[in-house]
């Protein structure tokens, strides 16, 4: 990269030297003739371009980067001008006219140079940032799907453990349905989107896993309405907000409870609501732990500006709400 950065400037100041030798000869064409040679008109027009860009080197690669950008600015316009005067003195001394003259033309010179080196530096250092926002995002964003795997291996071992515990003749069964969820979600965690649909049947079957764990002392509710095949999603998004409906739900109380959750997609926009009953008495420091912190990092990430999350907690129900633009880009 730096040495790719140092070439581009290179060339870049070549082409600008070649540049205005160009002009300083198309602009003294008319008066060659008063020249002795032709030889003696072009050294004069390209005396004329190393001066200009002598200045705008010494500015660009000494005063810019030494004084300028250590905000040292009386010194910085005390060595330009100073500068500006040595180069129209070498120029054009001993004619002091000429050197007033050369003087202004330099001034114009590097001010117009100036502004190009600030105009080019400041897009330098925006795609820079641009570029590292973006590794630092996917960096995230990686991290915070990561996380999702061990978090639901765990919530789906427990399960398990619970059936073993409970001696249910269903358990073998339960095993081999969480291998599949457990496929799919290994499957899913290398894709940055999955279909919709896909993502929704993996819902269904992880409620159904955990349907039968609870057995009768909790009553499921889920539901899909409009189409889903040809939408895409993020991985593994809406899943912690399943999980912790039944974590905060259902599983930490032995009272009946009901956990309602519907999907709803209506011209490419994700509606989607999860409501669980509350215990009377749940610690309100652990409503929300790491799952929903991160999926909320995530939405935030993924789907910026595009995405509507509403969480209410009573004192009897826990419901978030969740819309989300799925034509907005997610990368």
């Amino acid at each position: 990269m730096f040495k790719r950065s140092v070439k581009n400037t290179i060339l870049l100041n070549i082409g600008a030297f070649v540049l205005v030798a160009l002009l300083e000869i198309l602009g003294g064409w008319l008066f060659k003739d008063k020249y002795d040679t032709t030889y003696s008109f072009y050294v004069w027009q390209l005396s004329y371009a190393v001066a200009i860009m002598g200045v705008i080197w010494v500015n660009h690669f000494i005063l810019i980067p030494f004084i300028y950008d250590k905000k040292r600015y009386i010194i910085y316009g005390l060595l330009l001008i100073a500068t500006i005067f040595m180069g129209a003195f070498l120029k054009a001394y001993p004619n002091w006219i000429g050197v007033y003259k050369m003087s202004s033309f330099l001034i114009y010179t590097t001010g117009t140079g100036m502004a190009a080196f600030f105009v080019r530096r400041n897009i330098i250092f925006r795609r820079a940032n641009d570029e590292k926002e973006k590794l630092q995002k996917e960096l995230e964003l990686n991290y915070l799907k990561e996380q999702v795997n061990p978090h639901f291996l765990f919530n789906s071992l427990n399960s398990i453990y619970s059936l073993s515990r409970q001696q249910s003749s269903e358990t073998p069964d339960v095993v081999m349905q969480l291998s599949e969820l457990m496929r799919y979600q290994l499957e899913s965690a290398k894709k940055d989107a999955v279909l919709l649909k896909e993502e929704l049947e993996f819902i269904e079957n992880y409620l159904l896993l955990e349907e039968k764990r609870l057995s009768k002392r909790c009553t499921i509710e889920f539901s899909i309405d409009g189409p889903v095949s040809h939408n895409t999603i993020a991985p593994m998004l809406l899943i912690p907000f399943v999980e912790n409906a039944i974590k905060h739900g259902a599983q930490s109380t032995n009272q009946q409870s009901t956990i309602d959750i519907s999907t709803s997609i209506k011209d490419n926009t994700l509606h989607f609501r999860t409501v669980n009953s509350k215990p009377t008495v749940v610690p309100k420091s652990k409503r929300e732990g790491m799952g929903l912190e991160n999926v909320e990092r995530r939405l935030n990430l993924l789907y910026p500006e595009s995405h509507v999350l509403k969480i209410s907690d009573t004192e009897k129900v826990y419901r978030v709400d969740l819309t989300i633009d799925l034509k907005a880009p997610n990368k």
